[in-house]
């Protein structure tokens, strides 16, 4: 980095705060301001980075020619700071600008996707970290191998998430890029699901080497001069899986296909079907890098996942408690389908809390489906985030297309108090926004309610 500090407007979000530990490790005094506290911002003051909650102009460092001012699309346009630094004539750059200077000149693994981004490119950094080939790695979620959304390396390799929202991802250039998925989302950004495609398409355009997807999505030579090659659950293709089995905890073992032979006995490190699939995904693109078969092995079996994906706080015969960052109805219905799978016969409870007036607007029939293969359904108050409120757009828009055997509408303040004469067999708390401040509260007081028995 050639400059001497860097001012993170929206430091705490996920994809900043791995660019912010990025610019600390280069030498950079970092410092920034976000709307609220948490344990990400919490983290980041501990490491030496100065984090305020309030909106001051006055704190961005004075010396103009030596400070990049780095802010997410999230941030609103008429933020006090952000106006400041823009008339006051500093470098400012969006969050995906920066990652894409970051990572030109390297060889750039990108994992794209409207679901199942977070979790494929956090084993694919993984597989290089083990295998001893080593990566830097930018984040969507904090790997629980390396309790952080960054890693550093001396070599030129770069695993990068590559994010849809805001057409980010078409700042990056890679050399190899998975794309999981090309789901209708963000439809405030792209207005509808041919926009989310073309997107695509453009960032498979932007490859340079291989293209790697599912069947049926429509990325064709059409669109890239890339080589395209194909993954799937248990599809023949270029690489899926077959004698796939579950064990007692959920924990699939699989054969793994590949162009290069068959590597079998693959141990997913982490439960549920969707997670094999993921594994098939980073494993074609370590595989297509040219990491030994076997170390790609060894590093799926040790995968620790990443917090807030498929993330088991209790797990015993009588108590589950899962949490997972799902928000979008696909996303909802194959978290469900993994745990169905995995529990057969249990009683399901998922607490949601939607995300953005927006989303909820745009997909409310297919959340109240996805939502509907629950035994008992929380819903909770919509999360704005960036956005105001739109007229007739609340959760009960929801709520009331579920089908659920039993369903509650609830505030988020009362959740607590209800969960607590709530009988939970299997509980899954779901959402992007703040409901993770209730990932504590509830993993104890199941702990205290399970050891009371």
């Amino acid at each position: 980095m050639r400059y001497r500090n860097a001012y993170f407007i929206g430091i705490g979000g996920i994809g900043m705060s791995a660019i912010a530990r990025y610019c600390k490790y280069k030498g950079c005094n970092v410092s920034g301001y976000d709307r609220t506290p948490s344990d990400l911002t919490r983290e980041l003051e501990a490491e030496g980075m100065a984090v305020h909650y309030e909106d001051r102009p006055d704190l961005i460092p004075s010396d103009r020619d030596d400070t990049l001012v780095i802010y997410t699309p999230a941030i609103p346009e008429d933020l006090g700071e952000l106006a400041t630094a823009r008339k006051n004539g500093f470098k400012v750059l969006k969050r995906s600008r920066v990652l894409g200077e970051i990572s030109e000149g390297q060889r750039c693994l990108a994992v794209a996707g409207t679901h199942g981004k977070t979790t494929t490119s956090t084993l694919l950094a993984h597989i290089f970290k083990e295998s001893g080939e080593g990566c830097s790695a930018f984040l969507g979620g904090i790997s629980r191998n390396y309790d952080t959304n960054l890693l550093v390396s001396g070599n030129n390799v770069i695993v990068a998430e590559a994010d849809e929202f805001d057409r980010s991802f078409l700042q990056l250039h890679p050399e190899i890029a998975v794309i999981t998925a090309m789901d209708a989302d963000h439809l405030d950004i792209y207005s509808d699901l041919d926009h989310v495609r073309q997107a695509f398409k453009e960032f498979a355009s932007q490859v340079t080497g291989t293209v790697i997807t599912k069947p049926g999505l429509d990325i064709t030579g059409r669109d890239t001069s890339a080589r395209i090659l194909r993954y799937s659950f248990n599809e023949p293709c270029d690489f899926y899986a077959d004698n796939i089995s579950k064990d007692a905890t959920g924990n699939f073992t699989f054969d793994l296909h590949w162009p290069g032979g068959t590597i079998n006995n693959c141990r997913c490190g982490i439960p549920g079907w969707v997670n094999v699939e993921n594994s098939i995904a980073a494993a074609a693109a370590a595989l297509t890098y040219g990491i030994a078969p076997e170390k790609v092995k060894a590093a799926i079996g040790s995968y620790m996942g990443v917090r807030r994906r498929f993330d088991f706080h209790v797990n015993t015969p009588k108590c589950t408690y899962i949490d997972d960052y799902a928000h979008h109805p696909k996303e909802i219905a194959a978290a469900l389908s993994s745990i169905r799978g995995i529990f057969p016969g249990r009683r399901i409870t998922a607490v949601f809390q939607p995300h953005l007036y927006t989303r909820t607007r745009d997909f409310a029939p297919d959340f109240a489906e996805a939502l509907s293969l629950v035994d008992k359904l929380i819903l909770l108050d919509i999360y704005p985030a960036r956005e105001e409120p739109i007229p007739g757009v609340t959760s009960e828009i929801i709520f009331d297309k579920v089908h659920a055997p039993e369903k509650v509408l609830l505030k988020k303040e009362e959740l607590m108090d209800y969960l607590e004469k709530e009988p939970v067999d299997v509980l899954i708390t779901f959402g992007a926004g703040n409901i993770d401040r209730f990932i504590e509260p509830i993993t104890e007081m199941l702990k205290k309610r399970t050891d009371a028995k």
